[in-house]
């Protein structure tokens, strides 16, 4: 019998509205948004970006995993893993009693008719919704509406016979999810995390020489993968929370060596390319480079679980421009002069000193991952007045 499965929430979404607004929601960023995301205290000035945080996606998602919880409050209910990239809202579920699969000692094959299983934002590949599905469980699918259309697109290059070759991180659960969508309508597909691996690929397309297929990306592909036979005809999507100029460059290449390699005039037969970029994601990254344009900024703030890829790109973006600043958490604010941060493009966090002007007025621009709750953005602001308001002045 196949399971029961739950797309769009549960009924409960008034009964959890109150729980959730406690959790998540703060009445100082509400205030700040109505005074145009500008909040000044003594020397300490703060601009918020004009779009940051919980995305609708993401908010669907929590939502959905709370009404679980209330509808089923007597079943063991399961997480396939992190339900977004953010270790307070993950913590707070495990609070609520939902376990996680990939926490150690849970075990995927006990699961059976009598247990809820909920599938996170990101999705899930298709081998493991198969499973669950022959395992009877009842499943809450809160997958994110612009993650779906990417899977659109890339089930339809595979009926046509078009190799997905899909911008983004080959170990994110996003990326993964996607190109099991390929496999499954019979298609293959190849995973490119940034522009040197493009390139490495694109020559090989204008060469047509698949002896220079780099060797180390035959992990980011499907089984079987023939660079002679499957970069004949490509369709491009991306992991919806990468960098979007980074997207769209990446296409660009693809197009330009497919345009090299077959002409313009067969180039439809070879090449296809649809926006799949997640417009919650590209507003953000919009807005906090109109932040850092309008703003004559000391530094930028960039709250975020470290594993968030969008947060990870808004990082990158602010570090180009500004001192930048990633923190998980508004702990990681531990006083005026110490902060703890992972700099852009290290894997690895550290304690930085003399991080916050210590006289002076203190312009500080401010931004957060599109899994990061408002309470934490209205709980940093709150360390930085506390520090700004102890430190000394001019």
């Amino acid at each position: 019998m196949p399971s029961l499965i739950f797309r769009k929430g549960l009924d409960l979404k008034q009964a959890v509205a109150g729980m959730l607004a406690e959790n998540y929601h703060s009445d100082v960023i509400r205030q700040i948004k109505e005074q145009n995301f500008t909040y000044g205290s003594g020397r300490l000035t703060v601009y918020l970006a004009k779009e940051f945080g919980f995305c609708y996606g993401v908010d669907r998602a929590v939502d959905y995993a709370y009404q679980t919880r209330q509808r089923f409050p007597d079943r063991t209910v399961y997480l396939t893993g992190e339900i977004i990239h953010n270790p307070h809202v993950n913590d707070k579920l495990r609070a609520m009693g939902i376990r996680f699969l990939t926490d150690e000692g849970e075990r995927f094959d006990a699961l059976g008719e009598s247990d809820v299983v909920i599938l996170p934002a990101f999705g899930v590949t298709m081998e493991m919704l198969q499973k669950l599905d022959h395992q009877g469980c009842t499943l809450v699918d809160t997958t994110c509406g612009s993650v779906l259309n990417v899977w659109k697109n890339v089930r339809r290059y595979a009926e046509q016979g078009y190799t997905s070759v899909i911008h983004g991180k080959v170990w994110h659960e996003e990326t993964q999810a996607t190109a099991s969508q390929a496999v499954s309508r019979g298609g293959c597909f190849l995973v490119v995390y940034n522009d040197q691996e493009a390139a490495a690929v694109c020559d090989v397309i204008r060469t047509g020489d698949a002896s220079r297929f780099p060797a180390t990306l035959l992990s980011a592909a499907s089984a079987g993968f023939d660079p002679a036979r499957d970069l004949a005809r490509v369709g491009l999507a991306n992991q919806t929370t990468m960098l979007m100029s980074e997207s769209l460059a990446i296409a660009d290449m693809f197009k330009s060596a497919m345009t090299e390699r077959w002409g313009t005039t067969e180039l439809a037969s070879h090449y296809q390319a649809f926006d799949t970029i997640c417009s919650a994601t590209q507003d953000r990254q919009d807005a906090v480079e109109q932040l850092i344009r309008e703003h004559p900024v000391d530094l930028m703030l960039v709250i975020g679980g470290y594993n968030s890829s969008n947060t990870a790109n808004l990082a990158r973006i602010c570090a180009a421009a500004r001192p930048t600043y990633h923190v998980a958490d508004p702990d990681c604010l531990i006083s005026a002069d110490e902060i703890r941060h992972r700099p852009v493009g290290t894997k690895t966090e550290i304690a930085r000193l003399g991080w916050l002007p210590k006289s002076g007025p203190v312009h500080v621009g401010l931004t957060s991952g599109a899994s990061t709750p408002d309470n934490l953005v209205g709980a940093a602001i709150a360390k930085l007045e506390a520090f700004c308001s102890t430190t000394t002045t001019i």
